[in-house]
């Protein structure tokens, strides 16, 4: 019986490894304790990535590898997946037109029931099979990708995974109009956070540029990106109401005036691929990561995420459930 401190991979295995927001197929080179006179460190490993030249080769701690199961490939085939399509996603023009069908929505939005992400792999792997086969980004590929990392804390990857569990699992909902939608967190974050910076300074007018950019990002993202396929039938029927019922009470409200904290930070998880894919120099994307990791951090406090987050979702009916089975055509 192996011992509670022994290393989970052994050397020469071949394992996954996450490198950035993505799974690579690699080998165990080598393992160590992370202190040498503390059996209760833990453990790093050195992994060479398949494909890859050996000065890539590096040490990295244990929550890096997963193993390498049929579940894993499948999980590391959905991460590539969801990046792709991000990428696809930035070369295409919005549609203007405000009466569509739903197999219009349906071809601009991610073909995923369950989202993959690094973020929310700490449940464990899972997800429905694509049936295509796993190709390794190549090293030139990688190098040709900008590097955009925010700081996502352990307690919103919890909120992630909670948030995957009752929509795709337990078949619940966000309860929509939200009490606490997107808008009314950015905008209560600015406020809390322009008391600490000088009226009118650089720093005041980047939080305000920050701040309305990520609005826009939700609004434009949401239907495409954010939406689990289960939500997209919840989705269709406020979208009617705000495009076809001009006195109602969403009339020219916008998605980030609906959904909430569950949504925003599943914009946040797909941040770091959105702007990889723009034009900023390096200085602006530093200081990009910079203000949206203060957001999350500042989303992980206690305070916030007691107002912030939905406690109960609720369930769905039988009818609803039929009606979500034909939202989006099967592949």
């Amino acid at each position: 019986m192996p011992s509670a401190f022994s290393p989970m991979f052994s050397k020469d295995e071949k394992a996954l490894c996450f490198h950035h927001e993505l799974l690579y197929e690699a080998k165990i080179l080598d393992v160590r304790q992370k202190e040498a006179d503390d059996k209760k460190s833990g453990f790093e490993y050195k992994v060479h990535y398949k494909g890859w030249k050996n000065t890539w080769d590096d040490w990295v701690p244990q929550d890096r590898l997963r193993k390498n199961t049929e579940e894993n490939r499948e999980l590391a085939r959905n991460l590539k997946h969801d990046m792709d399509a991000l990428r696809n996603l930035s070369t295409k023009k919005p549609s203007s037109t405000s009466h569509k069908k739903k197999a219009d929505f349906a071809s601009s939005a991610r073909d995923s029931e369950e989202r993959h992400s690094s973020i929310a792999v700490a449940a464990g792997p899972r997800g429905q099979k694509r049936g295509r086969d796993y190709q390794v980004e190549s090293e030139e590929t990688f190098l040709a990708r900008p590097s955009v990392r925010i700081v996502m804390p352990d307690r919103l990857k919890s909120l992630l995974v909670d948030d995957w569990e009752n929509i795709t699992k337990n078949l619940q909902l966000v309860t929509l109009p939200s009490k606490s939608p997107t808008s009314l967190i950015l905008d209560e974050y600015a406020a809390e956070e322009k008391a600490k910076r000088r009226e009118g300074s650089a720093d005041w007018d980047i939080l305000e540029e920050v701040v309305a950019g990520v609005k826009e990002y939700f609004n434009k993202c949401l239907s495409r990106m954010l939406l689990y396929r289960f939500e997209r039938e919840q989705f269709y029927q406020f979208y009617h109401q705000i495009e076809e019922d001009p006195t109602g009470d969403l009339a020219g409200k916008a998605y980030a005036d609906i959904y909430g904290g569950e949504h925003l930070l599943r914009l946040f998880v797909s941040m770091p691929e959105l702007i990889a894919q723009t034009n900023m120099d390096q200085q602006s994307v530093n200081r990009l990561r910079e203000e949206l990791s203060k957001m999350t951090m500042w989303l992980a406090r206690d305070a916030s995420v007691s107002r912030y987050f939905s406690v109960e979702y609720e369930n769905s009916s039988t009818e609803y459930q039929e009606k979500s089975k034909g939202t989006l055509p099967e592949d």
